[in-house]
């Protein structure tokens, strides 16, 4: 595995759910690194769980002029971006056909899409100079399966995510750039706190954990520059979509 002692990571989203424990199992395996969001205050409780190898760049992805600006920053005071966690993403309660509204709708495919892409779109030249560079992009379970249940605004945007991912390998391989799609099923983050019918405790403690897509992070994060994993699907084994179909059968 390799040692990521000393390399730096950017993390976006990395105030709650999954960026930010990607970026606290990132900073255990010795990784500097660099905290964004929208909001000040979970980034630097983030921070303050991880020490002296955290800072915090407050950053809106959607805008893509602050985006350059925090690379660029990040840049200049690392040296390099090794990892790049594009974590950062919304849905909306009202999220169907039938009620979706045009500004929720944009708000999505700004945040979840274009945001990442504009994330990569910044790291590209300094992980071409060097040579080598990983970015992970954390799409979902509807960036590979269609359902009713995360709305056509989220599900559009993963399933163009994973598309761009797989596009960064074909094109960017070369330059020892790799690119990975973690596609999680039910995870219990705050995120979930928008659905439309509201999920249980009980089922929000059977579902993936935070934590456990952490260490997912480290792991891709760790394996060996020619290894390139670019697409990964995780998720609950009590995955109430197959319970369901599963529970018309049962004798």
């Amino acid at each position: 595995m390799r040692n990521l002692e000393g390399k730096v990571a950017w993390i976006t989203g990395a105030g709650t759910g999954i960026g930010e424990a990607g970026a606290l199992a990132l900073a255990r395996a010795g990784m500097q690194v660099v905290l964004s969001g929208r909001r000040r205050e979970p980034l630097e409780a983030t921070a303050s769980a991880i020490g002296p190898a955290a800072s915090v760049e407050v950053l809106d992805v959607s805008d893509r002029e602050s985006v350059s600006q925090v690379a660029e920053s990040i840049i200049d005071r690392h040296k390099r971006i090794d990892v790049l966690v594009n974590s950062a993403g919304i849905n909306v309660k009202e999220r169907n056909w039938h009620n979706v509204t045009l500004d929720d709708w944009d708000r999505v495919i700004r945040i979840d899409l274009d945001g990442a892409f504009y994330c990569c779109k910044a790291v590209l030249p300094a992980m071409i100079e060097q040579g080598d560079g990983l970015i992970i992009n954390i799409s979902s379970w509807a960036g590979r399966y269609v359902s009713v249940v995360t709305g056509p605004g989220y599900t559009a945007a993963k399933h163009a995510m994973n598309a761009m991912n797989e596009s960064l390998n074909m094109e960017h391989g070369i330059h020892g750039i790799r690119a990975c799609a973690i596609c999680p099923g039910e995870v219990a983050t705050p995120i979930l706190d928008n659905r439309p019918v509201p999920v249980t405790d009980e089922d929000k403690a059977k579902m993936v954990q935070s934590e456990d897509c952490g260490e997912i992070i480290r792991f891709v994060a760790e394996l060996p520059a020619h290894v390139c994993i670019n697409e990964l699907t995780v998720s609950p084994t009590w995955n109430r979509g197959y319970i369901a179909q599963a529970r018309t059968l049962a004798p």
